[in-house]
């Protein structure tokens, strides 16, 4: 799972940084989250997210509700899940322990956050991972090319530009939703239907099906117990 644009809200949070400045000119803008930034202004507030003690805590979810959701979903079904970002330093902690710690305020516990140095592709293709949601079409290009993944564009806007990308998608075997919800359910149909299905979609079988024993001992929110854990 790819975290800025499909799960947490970015855009949002970076074009906030440019109102103060922006609003201190007098000048009104009518429509700020589709007026383009200007590259010296871009460079300029990644400037201050550099500074900024843990920046990254602070971007809101878009579907909170749905990140707890996949993580009961991955607790019932025994699914192995990645969290994926290519996110820059900030002031602060690590942009690892920035993002798990945002991921578990949103319900989703213990999270297995990878900082990307490099293409998603190549990780994909090392971790062997069966299933990629991203918000860009380049990421879930390199992914269906550099490995036997499949992958899902998150494509939140609605314009003609995102309708256009839609379409290069789906005409190259990317699947597309809007919502993280919609994921969900992609990945909810792909269990029922994987394990039936035979072909280049069989690899996928032994990640959808349960394995081994299915009680757990662990509980959906570990965290009260590290406290007794402690003092014992």
């Amino acid at each position: 799972m790819d975290v800025d644009g499909v799960l947490a809200d970015f855009r949002s949070a970076f074009r906030a940084l440019a109102r103060p400045q922006a609003d201190a000119t007098g000048m009104e803008q009518s429509s700020p989250a589709a007026a383009p930034l200007a590259p010296a202004k871009v460079r300029q507030l990644w400037g201050m997210i550099a500074h900024t003690p843990n920046w990254w805590l602070q971007l809101n979810a878009y579907e909170p509700e749905q990140i707890q959701r996949l993580y009961a979903l991955a607790r019932q079904h025994c699914w192995e899940v990645f969290f994926l970002t290519k996110r820059p330093k900030s002031g602060g902690d690590t942009v690892l322990v920035q993002t798990q710690w945002w991921l578990e305020r949103h319900g989703y516990y213990m999270p297995a956050v990878v900082t990307v140095p490099g293409s998603r592709g190549e990780l994909a293709n090392a971790l062997r991972l069966d299933l990629v949601v991203d918000d860009q079409m380049e990421n879930c290009a390199e992914v269906i090319s550099s490995s036997s993944a499949k992958a899902v564009l998150m494509v939140r806007d609605d314009t003609r530009e995102m309708a256009v990308l839609q379409s290069l998608a789906t005409n190259r075997g990317i699947g597309v939703v809007r919502t993280f919800e919609e994921a969900l359910q992609v990945i909810e149909r792909l269990q029922e239907l994987i394990p039936h299905r035979k072909g280049r979609l069989a690899r996928l079988t032994d990640w959808f099906q349960p394995q081994g024993d299915q009680h757990s001992n662990v509980p959906l929110d570990p965290r009260p117990f590290r406290a007794v854990d402690r003092a014992n």
